[in-house]
């Protein structure tokens, strides 16, 4: 392994990580056929409904009762990275944005100030199974910008770069990859400034598949989840197996050997925030007092409030992907 990797470690629902990063949830549910509300079209008994994360049959709930998903739920100090492999996701906030998401597509939150919003899962199939998979990521802010205004962007799946070689590809989600650059992320982004080396790539690596993971600075932090595969993949010639989160060093080249069945990671990169991090639910902030300053804004204010009917809201099951912004703007795809 290489001389600065620092440990690896097992992974399940919520991954670890390294400033500037706070969290990963992985969701990998295997919805069945949908009904006329869109949620399943199977019983529910059983399950703590509004927190169900049981996997019961394969799937969760989670806080939803009727579709599964989150239903509306506030933020403030921090960004949220969605990135959907498979499956859809309705979005809705409180600054009146809403959309459909899903099947490669990464939308983009810089929660700021606070925002409230709801991230329901349609099981727009009715004739066949609905599965999901997502990744949210928890990326911070520098306390001079906790206090932007939210703002929503999407990064739609044919629009984002890919990196493909011989036994494999990278989706460069954020950051750069074998020069070529992400789209920009929302403009108060910790990740706009290109110099905090913030990197979120997905690699997929066919069998027998090679590829290096460029040197960056010696500030950056590197974290690497090797979250599917039925084989082993070797770092700089040491064998990890699937379902393992693996600390690299940024300031070397890391070669990345894959074994005999194909696999898929996520790299998440940058360089830290070097301030202290409260973190109470929602809200991710510098110190005690700002997270009851949260409280009581939320409290007082429910960060705009909500806009729409029903806090669990949904879009028609024949809707395609789209995004509608908090301007007027449209966005079909």
């Amino acid at each position: 392994m290489n001389k600065h990797s620092i440990k690896i470690e097992k992974i399940g629902f919520h991954w670890s990580t390294e400033s500037p990063y706070l969290f990963v949830a992985h969701h990998q549910d295997h919805y069945p056929a949908g009904n006329d509300q869109l949620g399943p079209k199977v019983s529910l008994q059983g399950r703590l409904m509004g927190q169900d994360f049981s996997g019961k049959d394969g799937f969760s709930m989670y806080h939803g009762e009727v579709v599964p998903g989150f239903p509306m739920h506030p933020h403030r100090g921090f960004e949220t990275v969605t990135v959907v492999t498979q499956g859809l996701v309705d979005h809705f906030d409180s600054k009146g944005s809403c959309g459909r998401y899903g099947n490669g597509d990464v939308q983009w939150l810089t929660t700021g100030k606070g925002c409230q919003h709801a991230e329901m899962f349609p099981l727009v199939h009715k004739d066949r199974d609905n599965p999901l998979e997502l990744f949210q990521i928890w990326l911070n802010l520098p306390s001079k910008d906790k206090m932007v205004e939210p703002h929503y962007k999407m990064l739609w799946a044919e629009d984002i770069p890919k990196v493909n070689f011989e036994g494999g590809s990278v989706d460069v989600i954020a950051g750069s990859f074998s020069d070529t650059l992400s789209l920009d992320p929302s403009p108060d982004s910790y990740a706009m400034d290109r110099a905090h080396q913030v990197g979120i790539f997905l690699i997929k690596l066919e069998a027998k598949g090679t590829v290096v993971l460029p040197k960056r600075t010696e500030k950056t932090k590197r974290n690497l989840y090797f979250f599917q595969g039925t084989d082993t993949l070797s770092i700089d010639g040491e064998k990890v197996e699937s379902s393992h989160r693996v600390k690299l060093a940024g300031d070397e080249e890391i070669l990345l050997e894959n074994g005999n069945a194909q696999s898929f990671l996520l790299i998440l990169e940058g360089e830290p925030i070097d301030e202290p991090v409260e973190q109470y639910g929602p809200f991710v902030m510098n110190s005690e007092s700002e997270i009851q300053k949260a409280f009581e804004d939320y409290q007082e204010t429910e960060f705009g409030g909500w806009p729409w009917e029903r806090p669990d809201q949904v879009n028609a099951g024949t809707q395609g992907r789209f995004a509608r912004y908090a301007d007027g703007r449209v966005e079909n795809r």
